[in-house]
């Protein structure tokens, strides 16, 4: 790997931690550069973005359907004690990643550098203190290098506004860079402002606000359905169906959210502080409650145990530490993020996060596990089926995840320069319509209905209920009218075949 590509690969990582920018409002404020090998640079922004659309010009070049890179009030600074000297010049490079190899070079096949060396201006291929650059051979014209020097005196150096047309969809980058090592307290001010045809949205993020459109299409149709099973059966609802309500509501407005924060980002490029943290929390929370659900779910809450017992402290204790730490990854991932660049610094809070959703996994199944041996061993036959279809549905889940984090593993390794920018959408979007999915599950499994308390935990209702389904459908043929009994008749047979009192008591205190 050549130098200038090792670095390129170094500041994707580091730029969404070295910016104070917003969105596609890229802003420097102060910005120092950094030694690179024989150069020093400041990273000014990644963006994919798609090229104008047809019937634009360079007179237009503010017009919607337009898509260009633009400088503002560019200004390099550098303190009085070193301004009794002209300097080398500053460059800002622009390029399209396709055309990285043009910036660079090297001497007799040695050591690859950004900035002209001694052997290389004897060679005639460059002047010495200045970067290496040629024309590209598949994008005519790129890359684009604009220049700016000081002279003895000057502290600033600005740079000229202007607008620079893109004709090509491709993932572009800016670097300002310079080669005078009397400039290594340089620093940049201003700002640069990248614009889709469409909007401001940076490229990668720009499917996700249809999509979030789609999902909060798709959160109301559930909502329509189980808010029309809820007011029709509302004295027959249970626990963890109040709870589903609340996910369902939370999904609407986090997916709401997410679509004004993304339409409000795009039509002004600086992305609204307030709503992305208000979606983000939104989203934390439904993620949270949903987890807690299915674990509460799971260890037969409301089905066949009355309370989480002495088990309270820990679910709750659980859940609060998945809520903080995806609500501290999801802050670093939206809040302020413009780049299209996920670095790998992110995996520092990725981490926590990925430990606890694998500690309710693992919980989760030991849980189903130990509900379904004791459904089985009572026979509550109805119960049963319905934890046997809620285990298949997680487990469908689990595996799907685990190939998706595969799939998503892979596109992240074989995608170093971010080249397949146009899809990196789908592998957020793959996460929200998964767990849509299996919210769709739970609500058609536990949905409202005039048999909802069959299914709910009862001291001695329940259990008969059941067992007087499995006789059914064992002998349907009516029995003679000496051979009825009153259900005060029948408890004690349930008793005398190996249901007993204990295991009541048992339910009662786990």
């Amino acid at each position: 790997m050549s130098w200038f590509e090792s670095v390129t690969a170094l500041l994707c990582v580091v730029c969404a931690w070295t910016l104070n920018v917003e969105a596609s409002v890229h802003e420097y404020a102060g910005e120092k550069f950094v030694s690179k090998g024989n150069a020093y640079v400041v990273h000014g922004g990644s963006e994919g973005i798609y090229n104008s659309l047809p019937n634009q010009n360079d007179s237009s070049i503010s017009a919607n359907g337009d898509a260009y890179i633009r400088f503002e009030k560019i200004t390099f600074k550098r303190p009085k004690e070193y301004s009794n000297f002209s300097s080398g010049l500053v460059h800002a490079i622009v390029f399209e990643v396709d055309d990285r190899e043009t910036i660079g070079g090297s001497a007799y096949g040695g050591q690859r550098a950004v900035c002209c060396t001694a052997d290389l201006a004897k060679l005639g291929v460059c002047t010495q203190g200045e970067i290496i650059h040629r024309p590209s051979t598949k994008n005519p014209g790129w890359p684009q290098v604009f220049d700016a020097s000081f002279n003895v005196d000057d502290l600033t150096s600005t740079l000229r506004p202007r607008s620079i047309q893109i004709t090509k969809t491709g993932m572009y980058n800016l670097y300002f860079v310079h080669c005078d090592p009397n400039l290594k307290e340089l620093v940049v001010e201003g700002k640069s402002i990248w614009k889709n045809p469409t909007g401001y949205l940076p490229g990668r993020m720009a499917p996700l606000m249809n999509f979030n459109g789609f999902m909060s299409l798709a959160f109301v149709i559930l909502g329509v359905f189980w808010f029309s099973q809820y007011a029709r059966f509302w004295k027959e609802v249970l626990p963890l169906q109040n709870c589903v309500t609340l996910v369902i509501t939370l999904g609407m407005f986090e997916m709401t959210l997410w679509y004004f924060d993304y339409s409000e980002f795009n039509e002004s490029g600086v992305r609204p502080t307030g709503t992305t943290v208000w979606a983000v929390t939104f989203g934390t929370v439904k993620r949270t409650v949903s987890r807690l659900i299915i674990l509460m779910v799971a260890m037969g809450y409301g089905v066949v145990r009355p309370t989480l017992g002495g088990l309270t402290s820990k679910v709750t204790m659980l859940g609060a530490t998945f809520f903080l730490a995806s609500e501290v990854l999801e802050m670093v991932e939206n809040v302020g993020a413009i780049s299209d660049l996920s670095g790998k610094a992110r995996l520092f809070f990725v981490l926590p996060v990925a430990i606890l959703d694998a500690f309710f996994i693992l919980w989760i199944f030991t849980s189903l596990s130990a509900t379904l041996n004791k459904l089985q061993a009572r026979r509550m036959l109805a119960k049963l089926d319905i934890y046997r279809k809620f285990t298949n549905a997680l487990a469908v889940a689990v595996i799907v995840s685990i190939g998706w984090i595969c799939y998503e593993l892979y596109f992240k390794s074989t995608d170093v320069y971010n080249e397949q920018w146009q899809n990196a959408w789908i592998i957020p979007a793959f996460w929200q319509v998964l767990s849509f999915s299996l919210l769709c599950v739970i609500c058609a499994l536990w949905a409202p209905s005039q048999n909802s308390m069959r299914y709910a935990y009862s001291e001695d209702a329940s259990e008969e209920f059941d067992r007087d389904d499995t006789l059914t459908l064992i002998k349907p043929s009516p029995m003679p009218s000496k051979d009825v009994r009153s259900p005060l008749d029948v408890r004690p047979v349930h008793v005398g075949n190996g249901i007993s009192n204990g295991d009541m008591e048992e339910d009662k205190t786990e």
